[in-house]
């Protein structure tokens, strides 16, 4: 009897223990990118800067952010995501900003595989657009690391 409860107590204890296994893979990723005129595709001779954080948990595929900006021509017009391209090439947009646009600008959204693997090789970029510079007044790449 008691080597039935002891086999079935190891057993239940190995259930749980795998169980707890995915979990373990889960990241936590932070990203961040300094925002200038002279990143934007063409530059610009705007005098507005800007700041990125980000963070990007693999298990829930959840990435929310915080930019800060300052300087702009005027106020920003849109703010968004753009992917994929590397630093000097220009892409569409992945991931806007919904929920409003003065600094600082929070956000969040639940990627795809695809996104996911974008954004972690560093293919992604943060822009913010006003009147003065449709095609964006500050511009920076997001880049994995604190």
């Amino acid at each position: 009897m008691n080597t039935i409860l002891f086999r079935s107590g190891l057993a239940g204890l190995a259930a749980v223990m795998l169980a707890a296994v995915p979990a373990a893979f889960a990241e936590t990723q932070m990203y961040r990118a300094t925002l200038t005129a002279a990143s934007q595709v063409p530059p610009n001779a705007s005098k507005g800067t800007g700041a990125l954080t980000g963070t990007y948990d693999t298990a829930t595929k959840k990435l929310t952010w915080t930019v800060t900006y300052s300087g702009l021509s005027g106020p920003p017009t849109a703010a968004h995501f753009h992917g994929p391209a590397a630093a000097g090439a220009n892409a569409g947009v992945v991931v806007p900003q919904k929920d409003g646009l003065a600094s600082p600008m929070k956000g969040e959204a639940t990627l795809t595989d695809a996104q996911a693997a974008d954004l972690q090789a560093g293919k992604w970029y943060f822009n913010i657009h006003t009147e003065a510079n449709k095609g964006g007044e500050i511009r920076g790449q997001a880049m994995k690391g604190m």
